[in-house]
């Protein structure tokens, strides 16, 4: 087991994350790829992409307003324009700024605000004129029309930043590995009190309430999200809550997404509310099977499009083609977004495969639905690319189907309950030799 797992907190007694060195690893990675590519410099409007460069957050109330942008040369110092006083407080406590490198200044607030796409247009063109870059192209991760239209008609050739940037995360350092994987220890211990807490009558939205207060007083930073399905809802996946009652002998799939510094989980676990039935054991199985021929294959030179090759194919499990069984079994990076590069999929993985590398960070996971036709199992994995293999971060138990407390049922003349049964038969609790190795 070779990812170390620390406390949230930095401490002078221990070396942790090395935030200083993130951050220095982060700005030197994208200028490197900056240099080596076409583009002459780089514009970012994507919070995930302004935070690896810059180190600069106001809060994830900004993720999808578009407001904030940064622009990245090849000298290597990044400038930020931020909303209001914040580009003051980045002046105060973000030295790694250089001076007079953080600056007012706000795009269109998703058309809410106008006037500013000329504005944004016009700081660009004199920092690109500055630097003899106004004739080089410029990339954009993601861009508004307005804005767009107002860089071309500043002069300025917009090309795709958002492919440079990709390539540029696609591979994590020593500090981000040890905040995903912190990420993921939380996620454990949300699961544990989920675990526990389950049993027929408590509503999907209730456990959503509970994993968002568990993960948010261990530090979380951000809950993107929690999908909880249960029963009739598990098939096909409707990726998303609502108030529906568990009910017993179902099954409950849950996929928790958070933030820790930034650094992000997709995590899902299936369990069987008090009983299960052989269908929902199977289905379990089956999907747990597929996934652990994945993370086996995964080593560094091995290409997505082999991984993927183990999959099976849409047909299979009740739908027409991959596109429309598209992220049932999938993969994909993670890192200060989910879904980040690289990505497996039988719909993209044979035609645009990628070289597995060590240092990559990404999520494996899989679905199944039974044969009583409603319901489903669904697991995945986060796991760190080795030198000669894998590790999985990811550790809550999911090598057997998990069985939360129900019914008291009778078993050799002894009262138990359906999880003290499922325990002694098959150590649901202790993960099978290999779990956490690839």
């Amino acid at each position: 087991m070779g990812i170390r797992t620390y406390g949230t907190m930095a401490v002078d007694w221990e070396q942790r994350t090395d935030f200083d060195r993130l951050r220095r690893d982060r700005l030197a990675r994208a200028t490197e790829h900056l240099e080596r590519s076409e583009l002459g410099a780089l514009l970012c409007f994507d919070m995930a992409n302004i935070r690896y460069i810059t180190a600069t957050h106001i809060g994830t109330w900004a993720i999808d307003k578009l407001v904030r942008f940064c622009l990245l040369t090849r000298d290597g110092e990044p400038i930020m324009w931020d909303f209001g006083s914040a580009a003051r407080h980045h002046d105060m406590y973000s030295p790694w700024l250089a001076e007079g490198n953080s600056r007012s200044g706000i795009s269109t607030l998703r058309g809410s605000v106008k006037g500013r796409a000329e504005s944004v247009a016009e700081k660009i063109r004199v920092e690109l004129e500055l630097r003899g870059l106004i004739n080089e192209p410029l990339g954009v991760d993601v861009i508004e029309l307005p804005v767009l239209f107002a860089l071309q008609n500043a002069g300025i050739t917009v090309a795709d930043g958002q492919a440079l940037m990709q390539d540029v995360r696609i591979l994590k350092s020593q500090d981000e590995i040890t905040l995903l994987s912190t990420a993921c220890a939380m996620v454990d211990s949300a699961y544990e009190h989920l675990y526990e807490a389950m049993k027929p009558g408590i509503r999907e939205n209730e456990c959503v309430g509970l994993v968002n207060k568990i993960l948010y007083d261990l530090g979380s930073e951000h809950v993107e999200g929690v999908n909880a399905i249960s029963g009739e809802r598990c098939s096909p996946h409707p990726h998303v809550f609502t108030d529906r009652m568990l009910r017993p002998g179902e099954p409950a799939y849950f996929d928790i997404l958070h933030a820790y510094n930034g650094y992000r989980t997709c995590y899902y676990r299936t369990f069987a509310v008090g009983s299960a039935n052989r269908a929902l054991v199977d289905a379990y199985a089956r999907a747990r099977d597929i996934l652990d021929r994945a993370i086996s294959m995964i080593r560094p030179g091995v290409t997505t499009a082999e991984v993927v090759e183990t999959f099976p194919k849409a047909q299979e499990f009740g739908f027409p083609d991959e596109e429309a069984a598209f992220a049932l079994q999938y993969g994909h990076g993670v890192g200060l977004s989910i879904w980040e590069k690289p990505i497996f999929s039988r719909l993209v993985s044979f035609d645009y495969p990628e070289t597995i590398e060590q240092g990559m960070v990404f999520a494996l996971e899989t679905f199944w639905p039974t044969t009583d036709g409603w319901s489903a199992a669904r697991i995945e994995e986060q796991l760190v690319v080795t030198a000669d293999g894998c590790e999985v971060i990811t550790r809550f138990p999911a090598e057997e189907l998990l069985v939360t407390a129900g019914p008291k049922l009778t078993v050799s003349g002894k009262l138990s309950s359906q999880r003290e049964i499922t325990s002694n038969l098959n150590n649901p609790r202790i993960p099978s030799e290999g779990t956490n190795a690839g």
